[in-house]
């Protein structure tokens, strides 16, 4: 099924946030009256009538320097077009038509993209009147919401969901794709060339449309393997705020169409905030993880150090302690192709199905040695485990009351099952049925 992509866009305080917030159904985004207060990046998964999607706001890219304010907005608004499927463009009923509004719908109007006009904060019939001066943008039937209060945000997803086909069957491509992502400036782009100048690979560009990446096919002794998006390493922006965001949207990208996401990290900073939340947007789509520690020729170093380095990495990845970590250098090639192997290692290890019988066997003695405990009192039974799927591996846990587990024991049955089966680099999915 093809994953869609829909940006967020519109000058600072016209309620993109909120709308973000509304759409998504829990509040992630940060909402203030200052204009540019959402400095991390923002984006999520949603889902209308069995629609998948993803959610990008782009408010929380606008520099606070008046100089390159309009710049940097009309850069993220380039960015949004290029990449999303969907724009959604966000104006403000209470202000009504800026100057702003009308520069960005230049931007928009020279697109192929499907461009929805959002006109927020009509939060009554009575308001609907103020929709009339938007058209003057150019931009077709203007939609009204009122993203506070929840008004007419069915109608307006029933709009922007209309194209997504949730039946299309893709071709399903037997070649292992490996996304190479990561913050800024760790090397991404310099791996990927260590990977794809060797002699003996070779290497061919696949150019796609506007809303395509270019992929590179690697030649691996014999076999093909598809680094997804390497033209998203590449481009370049004057303005930092503009590189971030759109880094943020193409990582999100590659991570939905690759099997294992290879997260390169730099060994002169170690693992920080950034490299993390990447780590978690991969997880939490459930894809496969290897880490690279990148610029290792730049340490000073013997099997100590690395084995030290190593140990404080776990410590920092705490939950995701689980993902393999590889030390390379991108400069030298050292080890660039020990993290194909392990990568394709990580690969089978998600493919990987479980007997039902070695399952309730082994989990099932784990789970008479530390029962479920219940604060109410009430004795918690599980009675039967089954694997239900691969890629990622799904684990039922049939009990009689599924609503009583909680994390920390779904942590423990977690543990165990990598303790027996390993699922190196691997997220698993643990669902909790009524027996």
């Amino acid at each position: 099924m093809p994953h869609w992509l829909v940006a967020l866009v519109g000058r600072p305080n016209v309620g993109k946030s909120t709308l973000f917030n509304r759409i998504v159904g829990r509040r992630d985004a940060i909402v203030d009256d200052m204009p540019g207060v959402t400095r991390d990046r923002n984006y999520a998964e949603a889902e209308w009538a069995g629609k998948r999607f993803s959610l990008v706001d782009t408010g929380g890219y606008v520099p606070a320097s008046e100089d390159i304010f309009e710049t940097a907005i009309r850069e993220q608004a380039q960015i949004a077009i290029d990449e999303a499927d969907v724009v959604l463009y966000v104006v403000d009923a209470q202000t009504g038509l800026l100057p702003t509004d009308a520069e960005l719908a230049n931007i928009l109007r020279k697109t192929e993209k499907k461009v929805v006009l959002v006109v927020n904060k009509i939060d009554g019939e009575k308001k609907e009147a103020e929709l009339a001066e938007f058209y003057q943008l150019g931009l077709g039937e203007p939609y009204s919401v009122s993203a506070l209060g929840g008004r007419k945000i069915g109608d307006l997803l029933d709009v922007v969901t209309q194209d997504f086909d949730t039946n299309a069957e893709e071709k399903v491509d037997p070649r292992l794709k490996l996304a190479i992502i990561g913050k800024p400036n760790v090397g991404k782009s310099s791996f990927v060339n260590a990977l794809l100048q060797e002699d003996r690979h070779i290497v061919t560009d696949i150019p796609g449309t506007t809303r395509d990446p270019i992929d590179a096919i690697l030649k691996y002794y014999g076999e093909e393997i598809l680094l997804v998006d390497t033209a998203g390493l590449r481009r370049k922006s004057k303005i930092k705020e503009s590189v971030e965001f759109y880094s943020t949207i193409r990582t999100l990208k590659s991570i939905e169409r690759c099997d294992v996401a290879v997260v390169l990290i730099d060994a002169t900073q170690g693992l920080e905030h950034q490299d993390l939340r990447i780590i978690e947007t991969a997880t939490q789509r459930n894809r496969a993880v290897v880490i690279a520690v990148n610029k290792w020729d730049l340490i000073e170093k013997d099997d100590k150090t690395a084995r030290l380095f190593e140990k404080l990495l776990k410590e920092k990845l705490r939950i995701f302690d689980f993902i393999p970590i590889m030390f390379v250098s991108a400069l030298t090639k050292q080890r660039v192709y020990k993290v194909i192997e392990l990568a394709k290692a990580v690969d089978a290890e998600q493919n990987k199905r479980i007997a039902t019988s070695e399952l309730n066997n082994k989990i099932g003695e784990d789970i008479k040695t530390f029962p479920p405990r219940s604060r109410s009192g009430k004795e918690i039974k599980i009675k039967y485990i089954t694997q239900v799927k691969a890629k990622p591996p799904v684990f039922a846990f049939f009990c009689n009351e599924p609503k009583m587990i909680d994390d920390n024991y779904r942590r423990y049955l977690e543990n165990k099952l990598r303790q027996h089966f390993a699922f190196t680099g691997v997220p698993l999915v643990l669902s909790f049925k009524q027996k």
